[in-house]
C-alpha cells in the first residue's frame, strides 16, 4: 500500500532541507528523498569545501608575508595538502551531522535513494506520486503519495564536447575537490565565479595557473571596473589570464595535457579544470510522466515556484534562477509558504547579494553602473580601501567600494565591493536595500572606527560628494 505524506521533497540540498524544516515547523508531515548526502552540492561539492580550501590558502599567504608584520624567523613552512584536505572534510562532516540532527529534531523522514515522479495512476488521480528506489538494494521500491511535491534536485558541472571529463587529467569542480596532490600547473577553462576562486586558491598554494576565458572579461555578471581590478590583482600574483580565448581541444599525452587555443600557442599543463558553469538536474526524475514544463535551462515555474502542475513546486539550481545556495534556501521557504496559502513576498533577484571568495574578495548587490535601467540617472560614489585604516592594519593593498544612487528618487540602487572581507561587508548593503534606505542614511549612520565598513559609508557619502576622507 502506498504511503501518504503532506510534502515530499526530491533532493536534500540547501533548497530541499530548508524547505523541509520550514514545512515541519508549520506542522506538515515531511519526507525527503536524497540519493547521496543531505546538504547537497553546497555542503559536499561547492560552497563549504571550496571555502575551507580558500581559508588554508589565505593562512599560507599570511605566513609568507609574516615579515611585513614584523614576525621574523618564520622558516621551513610548506603546504601539507593531505592535511588541508582532511581539514576540509572535517568541516563537511561536522556540518553534515548538524543537518542530520535538524532532520531528527524536526521529525523529517529521510529516505536514502532516488525518486521518480509518476503520472496519474492507481495510487493517485493526478501526477505527483513518487516511486522511491533505495540505495540499499535489499529494500523494495516504495510508493509515496504526497499532497505536494517540491523538486530540489540541484545541478551538475557542465563540460564541452572537446573537453571530455575523466576527473584525472581533465577535471570538473567535483573532481578537483578529490585530488590528493597539488599539480605543478593547471589551465582553468572559464573565468566565472568557480574558475577564479579555484585560480586564486591554487595560486596561493604554489600552482602555476592559467585562466582561459571565452568572453572579453572575467566575472561577466559583475561591474566592469570590478572585473578589471580582479584581473590586475590576479596577474600581479602571477596568474596568467587569457581573455577572448577559445579552447579547441585538450589532448592527454602521458602525464600532461596539451591545450590548443585558437589563434594562440598551445599550452602544456599537468591538469585542466573545466569551470564553465552548471546544468540543472532535470532528467531521470520522472518529469516526462507529468505536464510539468522543463528544458535544458531547468524546470519552468512561476514567482512562487509552482510548476504547470500547481501542487508540484521546484526550487534551487534545477530552475532557471541564480544558482546560489542562499537563493535556493529562500526559494524553498517561499514555496512552502505559498503551498500553505500564506501571504509571501517574492524575490527580486537583482537585490540578491552575490559573492566571490577570491583574494581579494568580491561582493555585490543590486545594480552596477553598467546595468542600471535605461532612463535612470545614476550617480556613482567610490572609496578606495587604500584610504581605510583597518585595511592598512591588516596588510591590504587595493580594492574599492562602488555605491550607485538614483539622483531623482535618492534610492540606493546597488553596491559593489572588491577588497578584504567583501563577502561579509555586503550584508550591510543588502539590508539597506531591503529596508529601502537611501545612500545618505547609509552614509550618515555612525560606523565604528577603525573598521572596513567605513569604506561603504564613505562611498555612500561620495554619491553626494560628501565623503570625508576622499
Amino acid at each position: 500500500m502506498a504511503e501518504q505524506t503532506d510534502l515530499l521533497i526530491l533532493g536534500g540540498g540547501t533548497g530541499g532541507y530548508v524547505a523541509a524544516i520550514r514545512a515541519a515547523q508549520k506542522g506538515l508531515d515531511v519526507t525527503i528523498v536524497e540519493k547521496s548526502k543531505l546538504g547537497g552540492t553546497c555542503l559536499h561539492k561547492g560552497c563549504i569545501p571550496t571555502k575551507a580550501l580558500l581559508r588554508s590558502a589565505e593562512v599560507f599567504d599570511t605566513i609568507k608575508d609574516a615579515q611585513e608584520f614584523g614576525i621574523e624567523n618564520v622558516k621551513d613552512f610548506s603546504v601539507d595538502f593531505k592535511k588541508v584536505q582532511e581539514r576540509k572534510q572535517g568541516i563537511i562532516n561536522q556540518l553534515h551531522q548538524g543537518v542530520e540532527g535538524l532532520m531528527k529534531k524536526n521529525k523529517i523522514r529521510v529516505l536514502e535513494g532516488e525518486g521518480a515522479i509518476l503520472g496519474p495512476s492507481i495510487f493517485s488521480p493526478v501526477s505527483g506520486a513518487v516511486a522511491v528506489t533505495f540505495n540499499d538494494k535489499s529494500k523494495e521500491e516504495e510508493i509515496i503519495v504526497p499532497k505536494n511535491v517540491i523538486i530540489a534536485t540541484g545541478s551538475s558541472p557542465k563540460t564541452l564536447p572537446n573537453l571530455p571529463l575523466n576527473e584525472e587529467f581533465i577535471l570538473s569542480s567535483d573532481g578537483m575537490l578529490e585530488i590528493e596532490t597539488l599539480p605543478k600547473s593547471i589551465a582553468i577553462v572559464g573565468g566565472g565565479v568557480i574558475g577564479v576562486e579555484w585560480a586564486s586558491l591554487l595560486n596561493s598554494l604554489g600552482v602555476e595557473v592559467t585562466i582561459i576565458e571565452f568572453l572579453d572579461r572575467l566575472l561577466i555578471n559583475e561591474s566592469p571596473t570590478i572585473s578589471k581590478e580582479l584581473k590586475k590583482s590576479l596577474e600581479k600574483r602571477g596568474i596568467k589570464v587569457l581573455l577572448s580565448s577559445k579552447v579547441s581541444k585538450a589532448d592527454i599525452k602521458g602525464k600532461e595535457v596539451v591545450v590548443d587555443i585558437e589563434g594562440q600557442d598551445s599550452l602544456t599543463v599537468d591538469k585542466v579544470m573545466v569551470a564553465i558553469g552548471r546544468k540543472s538536474n532535470v532528467n531521470g526524475i520522472g518529469l516526462q510522466n507529468t505536464s510539468v514544463k522543463f528544458d535544458d535551462k531547468g524546470i519552468q515555474v512561476n514567482e512562487f515556484y509552482q510548476t504547470t502542475e500547481d501542487h508540484i513546486y521546484a526550487v534551487g539550481d534545477c530552475i532557471d534562477t541564480l544558482q546560489l545556495a542562499h537563493v535556493a534556501m529562500k526559494e524553498g521557504e517561499i514555496a512552502v509558504s505559498h503551498l500553505l496559502e500564506e501571504d509571501v513576498d517574492t524575490i527580486n533577484y537583482t537585490n540578491v547579494p552575490r559573492c566571490v571568495y577570491t583574494n581579494p574578495e568580491i561582493a555585490s548587490v543590486g545594480y552596477s553602473k553598467d546595468n542600471v535601467p535605461e532612463g535612470v540617472k545614476a550617480k556613482v560614489g567610490t572609496f578606495s580601501f587604500a584610504g581605510n585604516g583597518k585595511t592598512l592594519v591588516y596588510g591590504g593593498e587595493g580594492g574599492f567600494v562602488e555605491v550607485i544612487r538614483d539622483e531623482e528618487t535618492d534610492d540606493l540602487l546597488g553596491v559593489s565591493i572588491i577588497g578584504p572581507h567583501a563577502t561579509d561587508l555586503i550584508s550591510e548593503a543588502s539590508t539597506s536595500i531591503y529596508l529601502d534606505a537611501t545612500p545618505i542614511e547609509l552614509g550618515e549612520a555612525i560606523h565604528p572606527h577603525p573598521t572596513l565598513s567605513e569604506a561603504i559609508q564613505e562611498a555612500a557619502l561620495d554619491t553626494y560628494k560628501k565623503a570625508i576622507h576622499k
